[in-house]
């Protein structure tokens, strides 16, 4: 194999694509990413980001995420014929912020404008998403992956270790390695949905509106004379988001549409103007479609998320319905958790036998994923209710793993059932949980302080190492067991209590910590004079909980080799 050649090859530029290229890079390793369209995709798609993948983002230096997308607008429903407002409801569950989760407030931003933000990230590194590139085939062994790839109509060999496979529903990847898709094609949700200019008297651009009866059961019967035939359609409701990524005038439409030819529909701004125009009371100006895109909802899983060298994230790997806006966020969390994994063992710090622990930990989420969003799209369908009331458990921040054989609790009760989504529960800590932030932390550093938070030690290069201790000669004996491992992979803080007073840095490579308004001793659950480990992993899960030096070491070992 050539050694100038990417070790992995990126198959799919979406966001869960971008999202393992971007991880695996921040480690240092070369990334080839393609793509089959021509062109780069277009369209708000699936906007919703939740809080778990706004941390994700903070962890990969991506604050534009969260510093450019938008509050979830209310929503407005409307009676048949009016502009008068019926109902005002919130499409998301409210939660009140506190220190130990900084990102509550789910944001929207279009996936259009969200590939691009994550393109100029890859940028930094050189690296770019090769555009009318397509998977035909590959082959692998024991040492890696031959792919033949079609460009501008001409094909390549192209040797690589390693294989993400990124590229949908459809997955070329998927289908070679012959994983199975098992599930179901739901014939009662399907939808036409796309972004559109246009100007209507009265309608506010700081609401969602809802006009009509969301099942797309009796509401209006249209007719249409043209496209070579007549149309009679009974379409019940029309959604429309303000977005001003489009333009000032921008907004996303949705129009459920069960008993239609969604593929003529979707192909006819005719046909999508006049429902438009018969769905919505008031007068409208049109400027432009930007882009249209039909749905219908498959449930479906693989049966193993790897085979090989060869790996499928986002929804090459899933598919579900849309309610509950998990799927996206699904796909970034997939290619987090490859990504840091994947790149320990391609630096050879870590057996390949790591690699199994993505099936592992990934695949109950899925599965708990999928049924929870049909359960949602069930509940929309009884209830004529597009928006039903809904749980903070969407935001993610409860999803765990705490059944993975990679993580080491040294004080959880053994035998406990286990939620894989689970909710989060600021009076319990366990290993495999999202690890908690907290704020206004003063850093001591040879002489000198700053204020720091939790969050802005987690990268995805290393393990965090956070050492819990009355005082800084307590913890030595931690730190002593860490001067094994490179730092460059595993780092470590000593937390000190707001009590702590003089403190003094002995080495330039310590990082000591004051936690002078108490907010980690309480979000880690610590107790006045305790000490305790908690080791961050590289995608902010706690990787292990521990008393001490060797709790520490013997989590370690079962990561990296040879220490």
């Amino acid at each position: 194999m050539n050694p100038t050649r990417p070790p992995v090859l990126v198959v799919g530029a979406g966001p869960a694509g971008l999202v393992a290229a971007l991880t695996l890079l921040q480690n240092g390793i070369p990334v080839r990413i393609i793509d089959k369209e021509h062109n780069h995709r277009m369209g708000q798609r699936g906007p919703g980001i939740w809080p778990r993948s706004l941390e994700l983002f903070n962890f990969l230096d991506v604050p534009e995420v969260n510093d450019l997308g938008k509050p979830f607008p209310m929503t407005r429903s409307y009676g048949p014929g009016t502009l008068e407002p019926l109902t005002e409801s919130s499409m998301v569950p409210h939660m009140e912020p506190t220190p130990t989760v900084p990102f509550h407030v789910p944001k929207l931003i279009g996936q259009q404008l969200l590939d691009v933000i994550l393109r100029r990230h890859l940028e930094k590194f050189s690296c770019s998403v090769e555009m009318d590139t397509e998977l035909r085939s590959f082959e692998q062994s024991d040492e890696g992956v031959t792919a033949v790839l079609a460009k501008n109509g001409t094909l390549e060999t192209f040797d690589t270790k390693w294989m993400i496979g990124a590229d949908g529903a459809k997955s070329v990847v998927r289908k070679q390695l012959g994983l199975t898709f098992l599930g179901e094609t739901r014939d009662d949700v399907r939808l036409v949905m796309g972004d559109i200019r246009l100007h209507g008297v009265g309608l506010d651009r700081k609401y969602m509106h809802r006009f009509g009866n969301v099942t797309g059961r009796g509401y209006v019967q249209f007719l249409l004379l043209g496209l070579g035939e007549m149309w009679i359609l009974t379409l019940g409701s029309l959604t429309l988001r303000p977005t001003d990524e489009i333009g000032e005038d921008g907004w996303q439409f949705l129009i459920p549409a069960a008993d239609v030819d969604l593929t003529k529909l979707a192909q006819s701004e005719e046909l999508i103007m006049e429902i438009i125009t018969s769905l919505l009371p008031t007068e409208v100006t049109f400027n432009k479609i930007v882009w249209v895109s039909e749905y219908r909802a498959n449930i479906r899983m693989v049966n193993k998320l790897s085979e090989g060298r060869a790996f499928v994230v986002g929804d090459a790997a899933h598919v579900q319905s849309p309610a509950g806006g998990q799927g996206l966020n699904s796909g970034i969390q997939d290619a987090f958790n490859l990504g840091w994994k994947l790149a320990l063992v391609e630096k050879g710090l870590a057996d390949k036998s790591l690699l199994e622990t993505y099936n592992a930990e990934r695949l109950p989420v899925i599965s708990e994923m999928l049924e929870r969003t049909t359960t949602i799209v069930n509940q929309a369908i009884k209830t004529e209710n597009m928006f039903p009331p809904r749980s903070t458990i969407l935001f993610m921040l409860g999803i765990n793993c705490r059944f993975s054989n990679i993580v080491l609790d040294e004080f959880a009760i053994p035998g406990k059932p286990i939620n894989a989504y689970g909710i989060p529960d600021e009076g319990h800590l366990e290993a495999g949980d999202r690890a908690p932030d907290a704020p206004n932390i003063l850093q001591v550093w040879r002489g000198e302080s700053d204020v720091k938070t939790l969050f802005s030690l987690y990268r995805p290069s290393y393990h965090t190492v956070l050492v819990f201790a009355p005082s800084l000669a307590g913890a030595k004996p931690i730190l002593g067991a860490l001067e094994a491992y490179d730092k460059s992979v595993v780092r470590s803080a000593v937390v000190l209590p707001s009590s702590a007073t003089g403190v003094t840095v002995a080495s330039a490579t310590d990082l000591v910590l004051v936690d002078q308004e108490g907010h980690a001793y309480s979000a880690y659950l610590m107790e006045a004079g305790q000490t305790k480990v908690f080791v961050i992993r590289p995608d902010g899960v706690i990787g292990a909980i521990v008393r001490g030096a060797e709790g520490v070491k013997k989590y370690l070992s079962g990561i990296f080799l040879g220490v």
